[in-house]
Protein backbone atom coordinates (compact mmCIF):
# COMPACT_ATOMS: atom_id res chain seq x y z
CA UNK A 1 0.00 0.00 0.00
CA UNK A 2 1.16 3.52 -0.73
CA UNK A 3 -0.20 7.04 -1.11
CA UNK A 4 -0.29 8.76 -4.50
CA UNK A 5 -1.23 12.22 -5.69
CA UNK A 6 -3.54 12.27 -8.70
CA UNK A 7 -2.95 15.61 -10.43
CA UNK A 8 -2.18 17.21 -13.76
CA UNK A 9 0.54 19.45 -12.37
CA UNK A 10 -1.23 22.52 -13.79
CA UNK A 11 -2.60 25.34 -11.60
CA UNK A 12 -6.26 26.42 -11.77
CA UNK A 13 -7.89 29.30 -9.94
CA UNK A 14 -11.17 29.15 -8.05
CA UNK A 15 -12.48 31.65 -10.61
CA UNK A 16 -11.63 29.27 -13.44
CA UNK A 17 -13.41 26.38 -11.69
CA UNK A 18 -16.50 28.56 -11.20
CA UNK A 19 -16.43 29.67 -14.85
CA UNK A 20 -16.31 26.08 -16.11
CA UNK A 21 -19.00 24.94 -13.68
CA UNK A 22 -21.26 27.82 -14.76
CA UNK A 23 -20.71 26.96 -18.41
CA UNK A 24 -21.58 23.30 -17.70
CA UNK A 25 -24.87 24.55 -16.21
CA UNK A 26 -25.52 26.71 -19.29
CA UNK A 27 -25.02 30.00 -17.45
CA UNK A 28 -23.44 32.95 -19.24
CA UNK A 29 -21.29 34.10 -16.32
CA UNK A 30 -19.95 37.64 -16.34
CA UNK A 31 -17.81 39.13 -13.58
CA UNK A 32 -18.56 42.55 -12.14
CA UNK A 33 -16.71 44.61 -9.54
CA UNK A 34 -13.24 44.16 -8.09
CA UNK A 35 -11.60 42.37 -5.18
CA UNK A 36 -14.00 41.55 -2.34
CA UNK A 37 -16.78 43.31 -4.27
CA UNK A 38 -16.56 40.93 -7.24
CA UNK A 39 -19.78 39.21 -8.21
CA UNK A 40 -20.67 36.71 -10.89
CA UNK A 41 -23.91 37.38 -12.75
CA UNK A 42 -25.74 35.21 -15.26
CA UNK A 43 -25.88 37.54 -18.26
CA UNK A 44 -29.02 35.83 -19.64
CA UNK A 45 -31.19 36.16 -16.51
CA UNK A 46 -29.41 38.85 -14.48
CA UNK A 47 -29.33 36.39 -11.56
CA UNK A 48 -26.54 36.71 -9.00
CA UNK A 49 -24.57 33.44 -9.05
CA UNK A 50 -21.37 34.24 -7.16
CA UNK A 51 -20.48 36.63 -4.35
CA UNK A 52 -17.23 36.90 -2.41
CA UNK A 53 -17.33 36.07 1.29
CA UNK A 54 -14.28 37.59 2.97
CA UNK A 55 -14.67 35.21 5.94
CA UNK A 56 -13.00 32.62 3.72
CA UNK A 57 -9.99 34.75 2.77
CA UNK A 58 -6.64 33.39 3.88
CA UNK A 59 -4.50 35.74 6.00
CA UNK A 60 -1.68 35.27 3.48
CA UNK A 61 -1.83 33.49 0.17
CA UNK A 62 0.45 30.42 0.07
CA UNK A 63 2.66 29.62 -2.85
CA UNK A 64 0.64 28.19 -5.73
CA UNK A 65 -0.70 24.75 -4.81
CA UNK A 66 0.10 22.42 -7.69
CA UNK A 67 -0.21 18.64 -7.39
CA UNK A 68 2.89 16.61 -8.25
CA UNK A 69 1.90 13.21 -9.65
CA UNK A 70 5.46 12.17 -10.49
CA UNK A 71 5.40 9.30 -7.97
CA UNK A 72 2.31 7.59 -9.45
CA UNK A 73 3.50 8.20 -13.01
CA UNK A 74 6.85 6.59 -12.27
CA UNK A 75 5.54 3.72 -10.10
CA UNK A 76 2.40 2.80 -12.03
CA UNK A 77 2.75 4.51 -15.41
CA UNK A 78 -0.36 6.59 -14.70
CA UNK A 79 -1.12 9.55 -16.97
CA UNK A 80 -4.01 12.04 -16.73
CA UNK A 81 -6.73 11.15 -19.24
CA UNK A 82 -9.39 13.72 -18.37
CA UNK A 83 -8.90 17.42 -19.12
CA UNK A 84 -9.61 19.97 -16.39
CA UNK A 85 -12.69 21.32 -18.20
CA UNK A 86 -14.08 17.80 -18.68
CA UNK A 87 -13.51 16.96 -15.00
CA UNK A 88 -15.47 20.03 -13.88
CA UNK A 89 -18.31 19.12 -16.28
CA UNK A 90 -18.32 15.56 -14.88
CA UNK A 91 -18.49 16.87 -11.30
CA UNK A 92 -21.38 19.23 -12.16
CA UNK A 93 -23.26 16.40 -13.90
CA UNK A 94 -22.80 14.13 -10.87
CA UNK A 95 -24.12 16.84 -8.53
CA UNK A 96 -27.11 17.45 -10.81
CA UNK A 97 -27.96 13.73 -10.72
CA UNK A 98 -28.12 13.85 -6.92
CA UNK A 99 -30.65 16.70 -6.89
CA UNK A 100 -34.28 15.73 -6.44
CA UNK A 101 -36.14 15.90 -9.76
CA UNK A 102 -39.42 17.73 -10.07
Amino acid sequence: ADDYIIATGKPHSVRSIVEHAAAALDFDLVWEGEGANTTGIDKKSGRLLVAIDTRFYRPTEPDPLIGDSRKIREALGWQPQVAFEELIAMMVAADKERLPHG
